[in-house]
């Protein structure tokens, strides 16, 4: 039988709101509510004022609260609450992948030591519940990859130029324009969300804690009228991949834009959708598509981690505790498509096996073969005129 759970919630933003409307549209769920710590208090909110406060110590020293849920957009600041709150002994659920991402290793100390809960399925993919997945269905030994659709804006934006033949601006503008991407979205079209979220789900896939510089990250902000008509030429469609999986025994870990052939299952995810492919010995592949972002997708995804803790459900991180787990490296080569303006940057990626070279008036491309350590020497994401996307 369920406990009854009394929550403290950091957040009433787009999640922190869709948190509360599900929650009491759910029944059959002995959850409340009851204190909610915001920082503006100029705005106008739709509940009775005496249930926020502006003082966090408000909701941490209460020893009636069972759950601290922390939905706030500083990394930095929600590290703080997280942490304190588990030394303090409260189960805890975030959505901050960020801030999860940057910790993993602090965070999963502090639940072994304080032995106390602390759930993120909303972090990785929204309303898609692959963390639960990888750690109550797969064994370690039985998984050989992940890749995923792992960011709704960069695909929103991809699925325009491609379908629509928008240009990168033009489709970011109506992204924007529609709440899918922020005003400023450099976290999501260089890649960096998604590597959060890949950092989470490779702790979860093979039991590897990862620091996100480690992991190569390259986005669409470069993508050029040129790059999509290549693909439009070819019959691929460009998506913004994170992978994870297991070669020559060791894992590899990289956000990088892929072309993607009719055949595969990326390829008709379309707009704000996020989607997972896993690959396993025995079952062979898993597919898993939802709703990666937004008020109600993500709420639900918190929500079902706070049912959890209702039954005692906690991340056993079995896959971390096991001798023998296969070590990271970026000692690894990449089949790409590099568009280029100058032939230094050949040099400085040290580029090799080259199958296919073009050079126009317009624009120039290689198809060759990079180490993943000397994407990240590089950084890509500092060029401006460097567009790169895996090619099998």
């Amino acid at each position: 039988m369920s406990k009854k759970l009394r929550i403290g919630l950091f957040g009433y933003g787009v999640v922190g709101h869709g948190l509360y409307d599900v929650l009491h549209k759910t029944k059959g769920l002995n959850t409340e509510i009851v204190r909610i710590a915001v920082k503006h208090r100029e705005k106008k909110r739709d509940l009775p004022a005496e249930i926020f406060t502006f003082d966090k110590n408000e909701i941490l020293n209460d020893d009636s609260l069972d759950v601290v849920v922390e939905l706030i957009d500083n990394a930095d600041e929600a590290f703080d609450i997280v942490s304190t709150a588990l030394k303090k002994g409260k189960a805890v659920v975030s959505a901050n992948k960020k801030m999860i991402a940057e910790h993993l290793q602090e965070l999963y100390d502090l639940q072994q030591l304080h032995n106390v809960p602390f759930l993120y399925e909303a972090s990785a993919c929204g309303s898609i519940p692959i963390i639960r997945n990888l750690e109550e269905y797969y064994d370690n030994d039985l998984l050989d990859s992940l890749e995923g659709i792992c960011n709704g804006t960069t695909n929103y934006i991809l699925t325009k130029t491609s379908e629509e033949n928008l240009s990168y601006e033009e489709a970011l503008k109506q992204a924007q324009q529609l709440g899918f991407a922020e005003s400023n979205p450099t976290l999501d079209v260089k890649g960096f969300d998604a590597k959060y979220k890949l950092t989470i789900l490779t702790l979860h896939t093979f039991g590897l804690i990862i620091k996100p510089e480690n992991i190569f990250n390259f986005g669409i902000q470069n993508l050029s009228v040129a790059d999509s008509t290549y693909a439009r030429e070819k019959g691929f469609k460009i998506k913004l991949i994170a992978h994870t999986y297991r070669t020559d025994d060791k894992v590899v870990s990289y956000v990088i834009p892929k072309f993607i052939k009719p055949h595969d299952l990326f390829y008709d995810v379309r707009n704000e959708f996020n989607a997972v492919q896993l690959g396993a010995a025995f079952s062979d592949k898993q597919f898993f598509l939802g709703k990666g972002a937004g008020s109600y997708p993500t709420g639900s995804a918190v929500l079902s981690d706070i049912a959890a803790l209702s039954y005692n459900y906690r991340y056993e991180y079995k896959k971390v505790k096991q001798n023998g787990a296969v070590p990271f490296s970026n000692d690894h080569d990449l089949n790409l498509y590099i568009r280029y303006s100058s032939e230094n940057i050949l040099d400085e990626l040290k580029v090799h096996d080259i199958s296919q070279r073009f050079i126009s008036n317009n624009t120039k491309y290689v198809i060759g073969k990079v180490k993943l350590s000397n994407l990240i020497k590089v950084k890509l994401n500092d060029h401006i005129d460097v567009f790169v996307a895996k090619i099998d």
